[in-house]
């Protein structure tokens, strides 16, 4: 008689010590994941630089990185380490940030597509954020050097490195032209 896996909870698993390597709770199971090259962690500073320049200026809010918790799905739970996360002020008040995965579900995620990445696992991600209330996930992606932009009411659609890369909302007025993500 085979016995039913016990499935980690995003708490439990965000007590455990750091293996040492890439990891994402998914549906109650830990997936490995291969640590990404230098490029995709140059790509992830750029755009964490360029987002937060704009929000600092701004004072809309905060600008997270390096695989930043966000917790997608519960019941089973699913945690997902965003390459760049935007949380305005008012989703994420203001004030010392408490140990832990919070519950706050970021405005906007980017995502950086490294070579080992599947695109049916990249669309999964994409879907998960949204329905956890992301308004915007950008995946970009350095081959062909584009934007992929998915909203949560809006067609997916595609930009080019000469294309100018805007954002309404919280974000109102920020504007990269798509090319400097990848210099």
């Amino acid at each position: 008689m085979a016995t039913a896996e016990a499935l980690m909870t995003a708490e439990e698993f965000g007590q455990r010590p750091d293996p040492g390597y890439p990891e994402e709770l998914v549906q109650g199971r830990i997936v490995e994941m291969p640590p990404p090259d230098r490029r995709h962690g140059y790509i992830c500073l750029q755009a964490g630089y360029l987002l937060r320049q704009f929000v600092d200026e701004h004072g809309l809010g905060r600008v997270m990185s390096n695989d930043s918790a966000v917790i997608t799905e519960r019941d089973p739970d699913t945690v997902r380490g965003a390459d760049i996360a935007y949380y305005s002020y008012a989703r994420l008040p203001r004030g010392p940030l408490a140990k832990g995965y919070g519950p706050e579900i970021p405005e906007l995620v980017i995502e950086v597509r490294s070579a080992s990445d599947r695109w049916k696992d990249v669309l999964e991600k994409v879907t998960e954020y949204l329905k956890a209330g992301v308004l915007v996930v950008v995946v970009l992606d350095p081959e062909p050097q584009v934007a992929h932009v998915f909203g949560a009411d809006e067609a997916p659609r595609t930009l080019a490195s000469e294309d100018e890369l805007a954002y309404p909302g919280p974000l109102e007025g920020f504007r990269v032209r798509v090319g400097r993500f990848f210099e």
